[in-house]
């Protein structure tokens, strides 16, 4: 059995207080095993995106308790949660976040060169990481010349850039029309096939074609889950065009 990477016991956060109090994650228990890739789908405003935050050490639960292969991250400082998060954690947003004045190489490298590796290991890195997602002829281009689908594979190869023990990805095809989902749909199932731990939020049932779980959230909590066969993958992927 594969060991678990990420595990949540009780996990809680708040907003607000007495009758302006938001219960946006409601004691959630969770477990992520190696290679695995649990899709968490619900409506805007469910706590979706507050759960992914949570666990990647972006935010503090008010309960509860957040493991990353097997060590309590919850209760580490500031200083070593960001130490943590550039090392262990790739984050993949709706808004791709890459930096304007940055080539998408360049944008790649970053992580690299924050966690301490030399520029000649970063460049090399980055350079193998941008052919992986089928962009190493824009590698000297910058964000605002590439198109959406194409920014967020470079988001994806930059989440990929400290060979993560886990991907979280927050509504990576929000902003991307139908072409460019499908390309990083593909993109996803490869990373998948490849072994790469993923936890992806989102509001949109294609996602879960790339999911091994499939899990419903509504006002904070968990409702329901789906452990996604192998013909439903290839069902829903050929759905979303996955398969084609």
């Amino acid at each position: 059995m594969s060991e678990t990477v990420v595990r949540a016991r009780g996990l809680s956060k708040t907003f607000g207080r007495d009758e302006g109090l938001v219960r946006a994650v409601d004691e959630i228990d969770l477990e992520v095993r190696a290679g695995e890739t649990v899709a968490v789908m619900g409506p805007s405003g469910c706590g979706k995106s507050t759960l992914l935050h949570l666990l990647g050490g972006l935010e503090r639960p008010a309960a509860g308790e957040i493991w990353l292969a097997g060590r309590r991250i919850d209760t580490l400082t500031e200083r070593a949660l960001a130490r943590l998060r550039r090392t262990a954690i790739g984050f993949v947003f709706q808004a791709f976040h890459l930096i304007d004045e940055l080539t998408a190489q360049e944008n790649v490298e970053l992580p690299a060169l924050l966690a301490g590796r030399s520029p000649r290991a970063a460049r090399r890195q980055a350079a193998d990481l941008l052919e992986r997602v089928g962009l190493a002829d824009r590698a000297t281009s910058l964000p605002a010349a590439l198109s959406g689908g194409q920014r967020q594979r470079v988001a994806i190869a930059r989440a990929l850039s400290n060979d993560p023990l886990v991907v979280l990805a927050d509504e990576p095809t929000g902003n991307l029309d139908s072409g460019a989902t499908r390309e990083v749909l593909r993109l996803f199932d490869s990373l998948h096939e490849a072994g790469q731990t993923l936890v992806i939020v989102t509001h949109d049932a294609r996602v879960a074609a790339t999911a091994d779980r499939l899990i419903s959230m509504r006002d904070g909590a968990f409702v329901d889950e789906t452990r996604m066969s192998g013909g439903t993958r290839g069902n829903l992927g050929a759905l979303a065009g996955l398969d084609g």
